[in-house]
């Protein structure tokens, strides 16, 4: 079976270096909701040298901080879980007092409907451009 993350990413890529890159998963209940996949094929944080861990929580934190500008969540919720998925990557996901799943897990039962809506055209490019300058 092939590892869908080491494959070409269906989703919009905000960013790419060698090492790993920035999806954008934009989840209709979860605007903005990002992923951080490192390119190599592996499954765990400590099958990583303690220097790629640093590079990589880095752009995880690079996201977060992104994020927080662009789409001013209630909250940030990371993620590495990988169950499905053996293939390291971060899950960021902006949570909102709003959202169909707030305060549990975007994987839990819904609360409520959620009204939220894909980020559109200019907070896309906002994001990117705040993930360029701060990754560069």
């Amino acid at each position: 079976m092939i590892c869908p993350l080491c494959v070409t990413s269906p989703h919009e890529i905000l960013w790419q270096d060698d090492f790993c890159r920035v999806v954008l998963l934009n989840d209709a209940d979860y605007p903005g909701y990002c992923r951080v996949e490192l390119i190599a094929h592996v499954k765990e944080m400590t099958d990583l040298l303690p220097e790629q861990r640093i590079r990589l929580m880095q752009v995880v934190f690079e996201v977060e901080s992104a994020l927080r500008a662009v789409v001013n969540p209630d909250k940030i919720n990371l993620a590495s879980l990988g169950n499905k998925t053996p293939h390291l990557h971060w899950h960021v996901i902006p949570r909102f007092e709003h959202d169909a799943h707030f305060p549990n897990s975007h994987w839990a039962p819904a609360q409520r409907d959620s009204h939220a809506q894909l980020l559109d055209s200019n907070s896309k490019k906002l994001l990117l451009d705040q993930l360029a300058a701060s990754l560069a």
